[in-house]
């Protein structure tokens, strides 16, 4: 992002300090957007990965400390290792494929409004 910051055209910042605008309304309205458009793709791609971080809590916890009230998940188990206990350990196909379609629209409707709220899918060239 500092890249990012740097390569913004001092045109636009210096016309919006010549109408009067401050460095709040300038980061408001020129550099946030422009910082947006750019990182959305990332953005996107590190919250879908923090969802799915299996390592760390599978290597750390396991999912424990066990809690019987919510079909065997543990207190530190995230959806994904929740779905990898139910399919190896308790074998429960039914409840695991609800969970495992479940990650995927919320993976899927996180990244569909991040991406359309920001106009970065409105600049693509059609090749």
């Amino acid at each position: 992002s500092t890249g990012i910051i740097q390569n913004l055209p001092e045109d636009q910042i210096e016309a919006a300090r010549i109408d009067g605008a401050n460095k709040w309304q300038i980061f408001k309205s020129i550099t946030f957007p422009q910082i947006l458009f750019v990182m959305t793709p990332a953005l996107i791609q590190q919250f879908i990965g923090n969802i799915n971080n299996f390592n760390v809590i599978y290597l750390l916890t396991g999912g424990g400390p066990a809690n019987s009230n919510f079909y065997g998940a543990g207190s530190t188990d995230l959806l994904v290792t929740w779905l990898y206990k139910l399919t190896v350990d308790t074998m429960d196909y039914n409840l695991a494929s609800v969970i495992g379609i479940l990650i995927f629209i919320l993976s899927a409707a996180f990244s569909l409004i991040a991406y359309t709220r920001t106009d970065s899918f409105k600049e693509a060239q059609p090749v």
